[in-house]
């Protein structure tokens, strides 16, 4: 029996939904992760990308995303217009965070959900591929959290330029 926006027990949307790895970029003037009080990792001006990993992912994301986000214009020219990418950033700085509250679905209740978020042991070897695949794009160490850890994140949004980018929805 079908309910209105339910067909065998999934709701309409989810049959509808693309299975997609998502980052949040944030261009930074500094950034660093703090790890038991011990700082892991920090990068000057440069890129934060928060990554989130579902379980249908497959390296065609981490290609497209990497592709894409190498070459995003957000940094400024000598004329202040976002004309650079961060391959015109000599070292180009980047950190990587994994980030699975980038699938928080919240539309029930007051307590979002998390299970369009990857299962752990695939999402660390996909962030781990992520983080090699960023260090080939830009010839560069890519600055990281650790998987899975309680991570303290502090960073100076610069701009503040902050974008979504979804593998999936290519469209703009």
């Amino acid at each position: 029996m079908q309910k209105m926006g339910v067909s065998y027990g999934i709701p309409i949307f989810f049959m509808f939904v693309k299975k997609n790895m998502r980052a949040l970029i944030q261009r930074v003037s500094e950034a660093s992760v703090i790890i038991n009080k011990k700082v892991k990792a920090k990068i000057p001006e440069g890129m934060l990308i928060f990554l989130g990993i579902e379980n249908d992912d497959t390296i065609e994301d981490i290609t497209y995303l990497t592709y894409k986000i190498t070459r995003m214009r957000i940094f400024a020219d000598k004329d202040g217009k976002m004309n650079r990418s961060i391959h015109e950033i000599i070292p180009a700085r980047i950190m990587v965070i994994s980030q699975f509250t980038l699938f928080a679905d919240s539309r029930k209740g007051n307590r979002p959900s998390f299970v369009r978020a990857a299962r752990p042991e695939f999402a660390r070897m996909m962030y781990e591929m992520f983080i090699l695949q960023l260090e080939k794009e830009t010839n560069n160490p890519i600055a990281s959290g650790e998987f899975g850890a309680d991570m303290k994140i502090h960073l100076v949004n610069d701009g503040p330029i902050t974008i979504w980018l979804d593998s999936k929805l290519r469209d703009y």
